[in-house]
């Protein structure tokens, strides 16, 4: 069985953690703050703290902004349900709006058109890596302060709708000469273990706000502090001689990254750009050079104008097919040994957000994505025979359902 994606666990990766677990530092410290300093000059941004996860980061990035009850956060219905549930959490209400039908990505004008005085955050996902539109969600914040409300002082600081970007799929896109992270107010990575860098759980929180409203390095030490039960000491700064002292500043939470998540980081980083994402490329290009010849398939954007995706997702999509059909080609596919998945069932399709009353069938580019989508395998090790028995699997299962 060809397997969807599993994580690179090579020499190099299990020699860096037996490192990290030799040195006697296996929480947060050096190899950590290391790490986020690496991600900070690779992605341009002012700032950077790593933590446990991405989901924890977008939470606690609302939470910082005062996001609460009664407020509004615009995200897209195609998106995985951590985007939506860390708005729950926060006891605000997601406003979905439907995505493009090239891209996936949300949609501009159906932005502008769920923008209210309640609207605090607008929370675009780069689906399968290719960055949204941030310079048209930016100008849409600024056209619209005067219909913003703030509540909190971080929001009178910032006098408008903070974009807070679910990057979880998108490290080392770029758009032009910047790279994601770079590309407004802050953005949120995910280095979960399917993701292009896996440090096996964790997540970092890229902050890049204009230094005129926020001076980033100060917020980077209060989101330590925040993320650490609102201790104003950590473990590290803890270990220098007489400084065993602390205080509670807050009720925060726990949230921080290992150094043992950090050391696999590390390693994966300094590789990102001169193998890994060379080794991707070449595999979604040679997927697309064997399946652009048959009309039944659309072949998934990785490139538009000065927009690059990171490869990230191969989110094939088959024309003029049901869901029930899609499934069936799914099954078909995985009767010939190779795994493949569906990037995503909608949110407002899940039974919990049902039940709050939201109805996928309102949001029709979306639905239509979601039931023609089949997404394919992509990992480091993919070989060039496998690449063409995975094509061999979907052409062939495709004619068994649609009896071509």
């Amino acid at each position: 069985m060809i397997p969807f994606s599993p994580p690179r666990i090579d020499d190099k990766i299990c020699n860096a953690v037996v490192e990290a677990l030799k040195s006697g530092w296996i929480t947060t410290g050096p190899r950590t703050k290391n790490f986020e300093k690496k991600i900070t000059e690779y992605c341009g941004n002012k700032a950077t703290i790593c933590l446990n996860s991405a989901t924890a980061g977008l939470e606690i990035m609302l939470r910082w902004y005062g996001v609460g009850e009664g407020d509004e956060v615009i995200l897209p219905a195609y998106t995985y349900s951590a985007t939506a549930n860390v708005v729950v959490h926060c006891g605000a209400t997601p406003v979905f709006v439907d995505v493009n039908a090239n891209d996936f990505n949300i949609n501009v004008t159906e932005i502008e058109k769920a923008i209210t005085a309640n609207t605090k955050v607008i929370m675009p996902v780069d689906f399968a890596g290719m960055p949204c539109d941030y310079e048209a969600i930016t100008k849409l914040a600024i056209t619209h302060k005067n219909k913003f409300t703030a509540k909190s002082d971080n929001q009178k600081k910032l006098g408008r709708i903070l974009i807070l970007s679910d990057s979880a799929h998108s490290f080392g896109a770029s758009v032009g000469n910047k790279k994601t992270g770079s590309l407004c107010d802050v953005s949120v990575f995910s280095f979960h273990a399917v993701k292009n860098l896996s440090t096996a759980e964790g997540g970092a929180v890229a902050l890049n706000f204009n230094e005129t409203v926020f001076n980033n390095e100060e917020l980077y030490k209060y989101l330590c502090m925040y993320t650490l039960h609102g201790q104003n000491k950590d473990a590290l700064a803890k270990t220098q001689k007489g400084n065993w002292k602390y205080d509670i500043v807050e009720a925060g939470y726990k949230c921080n990254m290992t150094d043992i998540c950090a050391a696999m980081g590390l390693v994966e980083l300094e590789r990102y750009d001169n193998d890994t994402q060379i080794k991707r490329k070449f595999i979604v290009e040679s997927y697309s050079a064997l399946l652009k010849a048959d009309a039944r398939f659309q072949l998934p954007l990785f490139k538009d104008g000065e927009r690059i995706s990171c490869f990230h997702l191969y989110p094939l999509r088959i024309n003029g097919i049901t869901s029930e059909q899609r499934d069936a080609i799914i099954q078909e596919i995985f009767n010939r040994d190779v795994s493949v998945n569906v990037h995503f069932m909608p949110v407002p399709a899940m039974s919990f957000y049902k039940k709050m009353g939201y109805d996928i069938l309102k949001y029709k580019t979306a639905y239509d994505n979601y039931c023609r989508e089949i997404t394919l395998p992509i990992f480091y090790d993919l070989t060039d025979e496998q690449i063409v028995t995975i094509v061999k699997a979907v052409i062939e299962s495709v004619n068994a359902v649609l009896k071509k």
